[in-house]
Formats: structure tokens, sequence, C-alpha cells
């Protein structure tokens, strides 16, 4: 099964933008380094990135699959093109793709 789980966004300050997100909505973001935080509820999640290297130019949409290989090939048979090919991350493994109309998407796979 393959669900939005996740949305990433380029965050320059991550001390001020964690103080904009508790104070506009309440929420706990977890550090995961000094670079990046991100909600942990479990359903759709938000990641703030703070690595300018690392950051996507627009907010990334994160799609969680059961089978990364799988997906990578489907992705690239209905004429995905990979951006970013497979690699770990802290919870799992990913890939980015740009869309036959430019949208770049994340697709993951939890350990």
């Amino acid at each position: 099964m393959a669900r939005p789980c996740y949305i990433e966004l380029p965050a320059a300050d991550i001390a001020a933008s964690k103080a904009f997100y508790a104070r506009a909505f309440g929420w706990t973001l977890a550090d995961f380094g000094p670079t990046y935080a991100a909600t942990t509820t479990g359903d759709v999640d938000i990641g703030l990135q703070g690595d300018a290297s690392e950051a996507p130019a627009a907010p990334l949409p994160v799609i969680q699959v059961d089978d990364l290989e799988a997906a990578l090939a489907a992705v690239t048979e209905a004429g995905g093109i990979v951006v970013r090919p497979i690699f770990g991350f802290p919870g799992g493994r990913r890939f980015q793709f740009r869309d036959p109309h430019g949208n770049e998407l994340a697709v993951m796979q939890a350990e």
C-alpha cells in the first residue's frame, strides 16, 4: 500500500521554525541532528530540513511504500525522473523523483 506519510520543508533556521510551529499549532518537533527536526506522530508528519545542501526547494511530499525497489521501478517505468537515488536515513530508505510535470516527491520504506 502506498500512502502520503510525510512532508519535508526547507528551514534555514531550525530553532525559529520549531518555535513557530510550536506556537502556531502546538507541535512538538524532535531533533534528528543539528539541522533536522520532525514531528513524530506516526500520521502525516512534518520534517524541517535546515541543511541548505539537503533542503528541498519546495515542500517535499513523501509517499510510504512496502517495497522501495518495486516503487522505484514503477516510478521509472511511468516516466518519473529519479533525482536522488535510494539512500538511507534514520528510520528507513528513500529516493526522490520528479513527475512528468516537474513536481518533486520522495518515496520511502520504513525500517
